[in-house]
C-alpha cells in the first residue's frame, strides 16, 4: 500500500499542471493550437532523439520499439473499425490514437523513475517510442484521413520529424556518436518542456467541465480499448514470452506493462488540435482518462508488481 501512496503522490503535480493550462486557456486566452505546432515539430522529436542517444542498443532493444509500435497499429485499426460503427459524428478516427498510443511520455516517465530506477528507465524509453512512432505515423495518419484524402494525409505524416529523429539517433548511437556535453543542457530543457506543456494543452483544450465527457460513446471506446483491451494485450505477451518464449527479461515485461495502463497520450489532444479534428472531444476524453489513471494505475502496478 505504502508503494501505491508513493506513486499516486508522485502523479499529482501532473494535474495541478493541467489545471494551469485550464486556467492559461480560460483566462488567459492561451492557444493551445499553437503549442500544439511547437510540441509536434519541435518539441517531442528533441526528446525521441536525446531518449535514444541515451539508449543503450542491441539488436534486440532495437526491436522493442517495433513490437510496441506493432501492437499499437493493430489495436488502432482494430479500435477504428468499431468506431466508425458506433460514431458519426466525424470523432472515429481519433479513437486509434486515444487506443494505440498512451501518456508513456510525461506521465509514464516519472512513474518509470519511481518504479525502475535509473538503469530501468532507459529500457522503458525504447519501448516507449513505439508509441510516440506510431503517434507520428499510423495513428497521424489514421486520424487526418478523417479530413483529408491519403495523399495530403501522407505527405502530413511524411512533414513530421519524430520518425526521422529516431532513425537519426539510432544511426548516431550505433556509431558511438553520443550528443555534445555543450548540447545536453539544451535537450534537458527540451524535455521538461515537453512534460510542462504537454500537461498543459490537455487543460486548454478544456472549455467547459459540464461537457467534459463529449459523446459518451466515443469516451467509452475510448476508455475501452486503452483500459482493458491494451493491458490484457500486455498480460498474453508477458505470459507467452514467460511461459514459453523467454525472448525478453521480466524487466521489458514490465515496462510494456506501464505503457498498456498509461492513460491517453496528452499527444491526442495535440494532432486533435492540429487537424481540427473533434479537439475538445479529444481533450475531455484524455483529461477524463488521466483522472482516471491516478488511481487505476497504482491498483494495476500492486497486483501486477506485487507491490503491498
Amino acid at each position: 500500500m505504502s508503494a501505491a501512496l508513493a506513486l499516486l503522490l508522485k502523479l499529482l503535480p501532473l494535474y495541478v499542471t493541467v489545471a494551469l493550462g485550464w486556467i492559461a486557456g480560460r483566462f488567459l486566452e492561451a492557444s493551445g493550437r499553437h503549442i500544439a505546432g511547437i510540441m509536434l515539430y519541435i518539441v517531442t522529436p528533441s526528446v525521441v532523439f536525446s531518449g535514444v542517444m541515451a539508449a543503450p542498443l542491441s539488436p534486440e532493444v532495437i526491436l522493442l520499439p517495433f513490437l510496441v509500435f506493432g501492437t499499437s497499429s493493430v489495436l488502432g485499426l482494430v479500435q477504428l473499425k468499431l468506431a466508425k460503427k458506433a460514431l458519426s459524428d466525424g470523432s472515429a478516427n481519433i479513437i486509434p490514437l486515444c487506443v494505440g498510443s498512451g501518456n508513456t511520455g510525461y506521465f509514464g516517465v516519472p512513474v518509470a523513475l519511481l518504479l525502475f530506477g535509473e538503469e530501468g528507465l532507459g529500457l522503458y524509453i525504447v519501448c516507449m517510442l513505439g508509441t510516440t512512432l506510431f503517434e507520428n505515423s499510423v495513428g497521424f495518419y489514421l486520424a487526418a484521413r478523417g479530413r483529408y484524402s491519403i495523399k495530403d494525409a501522407l505527405w502530413r505524416v511524411l512533414k513530421l520529424p519524430s520518425v526521422y529523429a529516431f532513425l537519426a539517433a539510432v544511426v548516431l548511437n550505433l556509431a558511438g556518436i553520443g550528443i555534445p556535453d555543450i548540447f545536453v543542457p539544451l535537450f534537458d530543457n527540451l524535455r521538461g518542456a515537453y512534460s510542462i506543456l504537454g500537461m498543459m494543452i490537455i487543460g486548454m483544450g478544456i472549455t467547459s467541465f459540464r461537457g467534459l465527457a463529449g459523446n459518451p460513446r466515443f469516451t467509452a471506446l475510448a476508455f475501452f480499448g486503452k483500459f482493458v483491451i491494451w493491458p490484457l494485450v500486455a498480460i498474453v505477451f508477458w505470459w507467452v514470452d514467460s511461459a514459453l518464449l523467454g525472448i525478453y527479461e521480466p524487466a521489458v515485461h514490465q515496462a510494456i506493462f506501464l505503457i498498456s495502463i498509461t492513460p491517453i497520450a496528452a499527444n491526442t489532444v495535440v494532432i486533435a488540435t492540429l487537424l481540427e479534428a473533434s479537439p475538445r472531444q479529444a481533450a475531455g476524453t484524455t483529461l477524463l482518462s488521466t483522472l482516471f489513471a491516478l488511481g487505476f494505475i497504482p491498483v494495476m502496478i500492486a497486483l501486477a508488481f506485487g507491490a503491498g
